[in-house]
């Protein structure tokens, strides 16, 4: 049974990494001391063992162990004997395409199903639905395909930004390019705005946080659900 927690962000302004949603950590991970940590996304280019300090540095807040994924010679093995697992944020093109190339893409999709806790926060969250096309981020390397765990029914954008009215930016907003993804695609698409997850038990998904999010479905005026919502109906 599927036990993750799918995450907009890591971090809320104005406090530390993972700061916002720990003690909901403690509950996901309450039957592991050590969580296997995915840092291929590599947010601002840095290194893996960099990555992954930042990561032990909150978990020890909750007396957890962080161990790399880098740091096994056989990824697959690791995947498979996890008793928790963290996919931190940073570049969705870069974490797609190592998660393929390292050939763990499949195996961490059947862990998961089979319920081993799951965290991830932005691209770590982008990768639960079922493509990367929703995703925020540069195309700087060329993942062999765009599909991905799909343990959810759609698809996410996280860091969903509202338009702002005041703004003299001309660029094209969140919305705006969702729209455009729905000219070529049917996947509906959970905007997840900076403080709200997906709560995941088996089949049930529950919208918690402090935001609403706003979904996105192919020819239909875009909507807003409120936490605690149970998204039900895709």
């Amino acid at each position: 049974m599927k036990n993750l927690i799918v995450a907009s962000t890591s971090t809320l302004h104005g406090s530390g990494y993972l700061e916002y949603i720990l003690p909901n950590l403690s509950e996901l991970f309450k039957a592991t001391d050590e969580i296997l940590f995915i840092p291929f996304a590599r947010p601002g280019g840095i290194s893996h063992d960099d990555y992954t300090a930042v990561a032990q540095k909150a978990f020890s807040k909750i007396d957890k162990k962080v161990v790399g994924l880098h740091t096994f010679k056989d990824s697959i093995d690791a995947i498979e004997n996890a008793k928790g697992i963290f996919t931190g944020g940073g570049n969705t093109f870069v974490l797609v395409k190592q998660l393929h190339e390292q050939k763990v893409m499949n195996p961490l999709r059947e862990v998961l199903f089979y319920g081993t806790p799951y965290l991830g926060t932005s691209a770590g969250s982008n990768i639960c639905g079922q493509t990367m096309q929703t995703t925020n981020d540069m195309p700087i390397v060329y993942p062999p395909s765009f599909k991905t765990l799909g343990v959810l029914p759609f698809n996410i954008n996280p860091h969903y930004l509202d338009p702002d009215p005041t703004s003299k930016h001309m660029g094209e907003t969140r919305e705006t390019r969702i729209k455009e993804y729905h000219t070529q695609n049917t996947l509906p698409v959970v905007g997840l705005r900076e403080g709200s997850w997906l709560q995941v038990h088996g089949e049930e998904i529950t919208l918690k946080g402090i935001l609403d999010a706003r979904i996105f479905e192919k020819d239909k005026a875009p909507y807003e659900i409120s936490s605690g919502t149970k998204i039900d109906y895709f």
